[in-house]
């Protein structure tokens, strides 16, 4: 088996690449923000941990306490790297324990936004970045999330640079349109396949 992650800036259409190598490629897909999310409400470790940095209002009931937990992770780098520590490894973990699952799968990926923010690069074969120039970006996100271009522009800021990405990235797949996507996804998967 060889593991690709899928990674890009808000607004690029990694999600959309995702399901595509999904729906049309048979790819298995493990979704990092899904996950995250599934494991911060059930993962007892991540429960206690995230009581013990922000107290017994973390949780309310066994929901997230979003709110508190968005003023704290926005307060200060420092915080968002308490969170991150609680939550990233045990991610990882559940990424490893994913893919031993799909032993029979051919390629199987990871769809990450901060894959190299949270040094998720080394647990797959290969890296896909997916691009799309920034200003095409701000006005898909900004469409998505019906937020303002302030609002999404302070996203991209947070998020390691696009440029420094594909300059890291072993394949960089164009969301803009000028390539067609489906072209570029049968060469990436032929070319994944023959440089085994």
């Amino acid at each position: 088996m060889i593991s690709i992650a899928i990674t890009g800036g808000i607004g690029s259409g990694k999600t959309f690449v995702s399901n595509l190598l999904k729906e049309n490629f048979h790819i298995p897909i493990y979704n990092c923000d899904d996950e995250a999310k599934r494991l911060m409400l059930r993962d007892e470790g991540i429960r206690r941990d995230l009581i013990g940095l922000l107290g017994e209002e973390a949780y309310q009931g066994d929901a997230l306490n979003k709110p508190l937990l968005a003023s704290y992770l926005f307060a200060d780098a420092d915080n968002a790297a308490r969170i991150n520590a609680i939550v990233h490894p045990r991610v990882k973990a559940d990424f490893h324990h994913w893919l031993s699952e799909h032993q029979d799968a051919e390629i199987a990926g990871l769809e990450c936004a901060i894959l190299y923010e949270a040094g998720f690069e080394d647990t797959v074969d290969k890296v896909v970045m997916v691009y799309a120039p920034e200003s095409l970006r701000i006005e898909r996100a900004m469409k998505r999330d019906n937020a303002t271009e302030a609002q999404i522009r302070a996203r991209i800021a947070a998020q390691m640079d696009d440029e420094e990405k594909c300059s890291r990235a072993d394949y960089v797949i164009y969301t803009d349109g000028r390539i067609p996507l489906e072209e570029q996804l049968c060469d990436l998967i032929k070319h994944i396949k023959t440089n085994k």
